[in-house]
């Protein structure tokens, strides 16, 4: 099996036909749904702008999502700790 073949995974006959195939699904899905590939990039523009926006408060909202998580997930961690090491 030649680098090219194992880097692809397959022949890279077979992965063009495979690469189309999934291409033009994906495509009539996007389609369906009325998304666009610029209205995707604007979305995702968009996004970072809105959490480059947010500044500090998108640190205090992760920083209360970790505390308000950490409040159940520690405590069961340990409860399970000891009763893994009672066995």
């Amino acid at each position: 099996m030649s680098a090219i073949n194992r880097f692809l995974g397959d022949t890279p006959l077979r992965v063009a036909l495979k690469l189309i195939v999934i291409s033009f699904i994906v495509g009539v899905v996007m389609a369906a749904l009325g998304l666009t590939p610029w209205g995707l990039v604007l979305s995702a523009r968009d996004f970072f702008a809105g959490l480059w926006n947010l500044g500090f408060d998108a640190l205090y909202r992760f920083w209360g999502y970790f505390l308000l998580g950490a409040v159940i997930v520690v405590p069961l961690f340990l409860v399970l700790r000891l009763l893994n090491y009672r066995r």
